[in-house]
């Protein structure tokens, strides 16, 4: 089966309610069968919850089923803890046990969600979680709430690890997507929503809900919006505000010197100065001195004392976040007689690490086929930068200093990929 070759369709509103076909079942990943942890239908909990295999590369997102989801093209979706049920972390629950019962969110949840499901929507759990130690009974609490809600088929995603699938990133929204499209049914992105609690409101612990829903394209409601008819609230996201980029601003172009120099950058990890360097100071021939690809620093100032010693220009590929780090570097240069130049680059932590998650997450195979996949640099090397910080001066032997600031440069896709909204560095 060719699922790029499927004519999709909406589904008839008074057509009866679509199901999941044999054929699908036998053909489609999204159907197979529970894994080994999982409780087929009729578990000893009296629900009729299965958990699938997982999905992803490295399963890392978890899957599961209650009774026989519809594929409706509306779609109702719902963040679990602090929107469903009470958070089991929150102010006054206990440290013991919180994995192994719940407590609806609120009275009205229950019937709501049949109400729900009655209107012809399907109804889909997404969850962030990281639980290694309490996954098996975080599990079985899926089981008990599923036997409450014996009359509402519905999905449910857990992204486990901090991945792809980790709202606000959407790779929940494409699995879900690729159901829809197995089922020969398109998702009616306009009527469908989300109701999440980390709503980027003052108290929140989080906007990643709220940056979900945007990033998908989808209307979103909080818990106290959707289950109690109380009015929106205002709120304030943390993280980097994607918009606030010129998008048509001049990409910078460095000058380069004839004669042998030392460029020495300066900058957070993310912010463009290794591509600036691919760019334009290795086809001009400067030895390219980068600890990631020599090991440490030592190799570093050795390899940058060989190529001065043989009359050739280097750029010093590093974060040199302060004097001290920049020191032996300057003082190489002095001691062979060559100019030394810095480029500083925008001083922004939530840019540097909006593009980390970006370039980790987020490239589209075209970009991947002219540049390799990188790691996630953790969070700890942008607060280490930032504590740490020393702003460049003359008075450190610089001839110059100059300031770079950061544009996207990119195809359409590319910038729509670059655009979502990600978790700030710290979480939120």
């Amino acid at each position: 089966m060719s699922i790029a070759a499927t004519k999709k369709r909406k589904a008839d509103s008074d057509a009866s309610p679509p199901s999941i076909s044999t054929k699908a079942q036998k053909i489609h990943p999204f159907f197979t069968k529970s894994d080994a942890s999982g409780s087929k239908s009729g578990a000893s909990d009296g629900s009729q919850f299965q958990w699938l295999n997982p999905l992803g590369p490295k399963k890392t997102c978890l899957y599961g089923v209650n009774l026989t989801p519809a594929t409706y093209p509306k779609i109702a979706m719902f963040d679990l803890d602090g929107t469903i049920i009470v958070s089991p972390f929150g102010k006054g629950q206990p440290k013991k046990n919180r994995h192994a019962s719940f407590t609806w969110w609120h009275k009205s949840v229950v019937k709501k969600l049949e109400e729900v499901h009655n209107s012809r929507y399907s109804i889909v759990v997404i969850s962030n979680q990281k639980l290694s130690k309490d996954l098996e009974e975080w599990k079985q609490k899926i089981h008990l709430i599923a036997a409450s809600l014996p009359n509402v088929p519905f999905r449910i995603f857990a992204a486990s690890a901090d991945d792809e699938y980790r709202k606000p990133m959407l790779g929940m929204l494409h699995a879900l997507k690729d159901i829809h499209i197995s089922e020969n049914v398109e998702i009616d992105m306009a009527e469908s929503y989300l109701v999440g609690d980390a709503a980027g409101r003052p108290g929140d612990h989080s906007g990643t809900d709220r940056k979900w829903a945007i990033n998908a394209g989808l209307k979103f409601y909080t818990p106290e919006e959707f289950f109690l008819g109380q009015p929106a609230s205002g709120c304030q996201f943390l993280g980097y505000d994607t918009s606030s980029v010129i998008p048509d601003g001049k990409l910078f172009t460095p000058t380069l010197s004839p004669k042998p120099e030392l460029v020495l950058l300066v900058g957070y990890p993310s912010m463009g100065k290794s591509t600036l360097c691919r760019k334009h100071f290795g086809p001009a021939g400067y030895r390219h001195i980068n600890q990631d690809v020599l090991g440490s620093r030592p190799k570093c100032i050795k390899a940058t004392e060989e190529a001065l010693a043989n009359g050739k220009s280097c750029v010093i590929d590093n974060t040199n976040r302060d004097g001290k780090t920049r020191k032996p570097y300057i003082d190489i240069a002095k001691r062979f007689d060559v100019p030394v130049r810095c480029f500083k680059f925008e001083n922004s932590i939530d840019l540097a690490w909006h593009n980390n998650m970006y370039r980790t997450y987020c490239l589209a195979s075209s970009t991947l086929e002219n540049e390799a996949k990188r790691d996630k640099v953790p969070n700890i090397a942008y607060f280490g930068f930032q504590k740490n910080y020393e702003e460049p001066s003359l008075a450190e032997g610089f001839s110059e200093i100059v300031d770079v600031r950061w544009y996207f440069e990119g195809s359409e896709e590319e910038r729509r990929r670059w655009s979502i909204l990600h978790q700030s560095i710290s979480g939120k």
